[in-house]
């Protein structure tokens, strides 16, 4: 891939679902993606990537999934393996540490926090598409869970959108090493712009 180039005026990060049950020990999805996320430090990249986009003045996207709330999903007529999985564990709970962000990946002033996304793809169903063509956006870069679910539905339909769309290969993590590999070495080239590691974005940005 061509050597990638980002500003603040035309590039945003998404950094989807940074809850608690995610990232954090003790969330309810935290054991199904630790093995991964450990294995490629992803903690500690997420806190780089997310300080050196604010030090560039780069707008910061939070890309949240649905706060699972009494009734939800009930008589749904097709609800997704993921979501019956949902309906089962109920990870991101409204009201509940678990369904709250991280401490580390909070929202700061300047941040924008688009509109829950109930399935995989965080544009379907969202303002997203709208608060980034707002803000003049044509370039994302992707962090965040989960590698081959919600990072790539969502940054398969960016693609679609017609953004330039990056992904960071050691800031997301998958429930096995298998679906991490597919996510990156065999879906990504697909439809991604770059592919980068941590090391390789963080050269990218500007000073």
């Amino acid at each position: 891939m061509p050597t990638q180039s980002y500003s603040a005026q035309d590039t945003a990060l998404i950094f989807i679902d940074p809850y608690n049950d995610f990232l954090s020990e003790g969330g309810k999805m935290w054991p199904f993606v630790k093995e991964v996320a450990k294995s490629v430090g992803l903690l500690d990249n997420l806190r780089a990537i997310t300080a050196a986009v604010r030090k560039a003045r780069m707008r910061v996207f939070v890309a949240p999934h649905r706060r699972i709330q009494p009734g939800d999903y009930a008589d749904w007529a097709f609800p997704s393996p993921d979501q019956q999985g949902t309906m089962r564990l109920r990870p991101f709970e409204a009201g509940t540490w678990g369904g709250d962000w991280h401490p580390d990946f909070a929202p700061r002033d300047g941040d924008i926090v688009v509109k829950e996304h109930w399935g995989q793809n965080s544009f379907a169903n969202t303002d997203l598409h709208l608060l980034l063509t707002q803000h003049g956006i044509r370039k994302l870069i992707f962090i965040g869970l989960i590698a081959n679910t919600c990072v790539e539905a969502t940054a398969r339909y960016a693609m679609e959108l017609g953004y330039h769309v990056t992904l960071v290969t050691d800031a997301t993590a998958a429930m096995s090493p298998d679906r991490m590999h597919a996510a990156h070495a065999l879906n990504g080239p697909n439809y991604a712009h770059a592919i980068l590691d941590t090391a390789g974005l963080l050269k990218a940005l500007p000073i």
